[in-house]
């Protein structure tokens, strides 16, 4: 489940200048034809912008069928879920039901502790922002071996794991680092801030960005799958390599239970609705001007040189030809997700790879807003 990879490639090079609003788009498509010229099976986009709303497709969604891909596809987003989870919290900071100062342990008690671990030393903004030093339960060997390679994919693709089920991984290893002190990815984060939605609110995670987000923005085509290992129609197959490698053979990877991602990354979108989402956030439409300011407040992650920072569930990138996005990626079996805006929410582009071994994403985000 990814982190910020769209910076690493951004950062690197680009045009001088940006690409004027209404454009042609022509340097998107071209990155996403590239994409999938480098062994992407199929690219799905949207981006909306002064000239209105622009969809495109490349490559296929089906390798058995070749049926190509579609303009209004479902698909998991992974690290996207991010955002819906840090907006949440940051709504209830607004209403007063709880402080980013708090520690951990105010609201789970006991839940953050062992090897070092000590969740009476641990802030929600802490966690919201990956400064918390929480190991990433993803990295645990053992819990790669059984979710992201083929042997163990194949056997444990429809488990069911709880959120406490995937912190208590976490804690079988000592922390990255004291908190604050440092920065560093980690899903535990995120599943952590999923337990505090439900322990604040008396209610899941999935039930609160329903009635906070999806149903207010109407967003349509987005859903919380709980353990439904299916995606939700239209929608694509979703393909990997299970390999360190981008050779070798690929698999279809389509079914899953994603309580492996928990609030860390087990929401369902498509691009319109991922454009209407983060346009909504930036222009203010979620959060009140004090809470957008302090999940816009981000710190430095050592990725892409300074060209990416990062604030409570939101990506700082800045471009070569110095336009500033703001959104996130996100990263799942056989599926590659990245959705950004402008800081005024006026342009957003997201896409989805429907495999997870190749492709720039990051020429995708140059191309839309750094244009040729």
């Amino acid at each position: 489940m990814g982190a910020t990879a769209v910076a690493l490639s951004v950062a690197l090079a680009g045009p001088a200048t940006a690409a004027p609003a209404g454009g042609d788009h022509t340097a998107t498509r071209q990155a996403i034809e590239a994409a999938v010229a480098d062994g992407v099976p199929g690219v799905t986009a949207t981006a909306k912008d002064g000239g209105g709303t622009w969809s495109t497709t490349a490559g296929v969604g089906n390798l058995r069928t070749g049926k190509p891909r579609s303009a209004d596809d479902r698909y998991r987003v992974g690290s996207i879920t991010k955002t819906f989870v840090s907006t949440v919290i940051l709504q209830l900071e607004a209403e007063g039901r709880l402080s980013l100062d708090d520690k951990v342990a105010k609201w789970l008690p006991g839940v953050v502790e062992g090897n070092g671990h000590d969740g009476t030393k641990v802030t929600l903004r802490e966690l919201l922002n990956h400064t918390s030093g929480i190991f990433n339960y993803t990295a645990d060997d053992d819990f790669g071996t059984a979710y992201f390679t083929k042997d163990g994919f194949f056997q444990h693709r429809y488990d069911t794991k709880s959120a406490a089920d995937l912190v208590a991984i976490a804690m079988t290893h000592k922390p990255d680092f004291a908190p604050g002190t440092s920065w560093n990815y980690s899903n535990t984060n995120y599943v952590l801030a999923g337990m505090v939605i439900q322990k604040v609110t008396g209610h899941s995670y999935e039930t609160e960005i329903r009635h906070r987000i999806i149903n207010p923005l109407h967003l349509k085509a987005t859903s919380l799958p709980g353990t439904r290992v299916t995606v939700p129609r239209p929608s694509s197959h979703a393909y990997s390599k299970l390999a360190q490698t981008p050779t070798g053979p690929t698999y279809d990877v389509t079914r899953l239970n994603p309580t492996i991602a928990s609030s860390a990354g087990s929401l369902i979108s498509d691009s319109s609705d991922l454009d209407r989402f983060y346009g909504a956030l930036l222009r203010g439409e979620l959060l009140p001007p004090k809470q957008l300011k302090e999940m816009k407040t981000t710190v430095a992650t050592g990725e892409g040189g300074d060209a990416t920072r990062y604030g409570l569930g939101l990506a700082d990138i800045t471009l070569p030809c110095g336009v500033h996005v703001w959104g996130h990626d996100g990263g799942i079996h056989g599926s590659s997700s990245v959705a950004v805006t402008t800081a005024d929410g006026r342009h957003s582009l997201a896409f989805n790879f429907n495999g997870d071994w190749s492709g720039d994403a990051g020429a995708v985000v140059v191309g839309e807003f750094c244009g040729t």
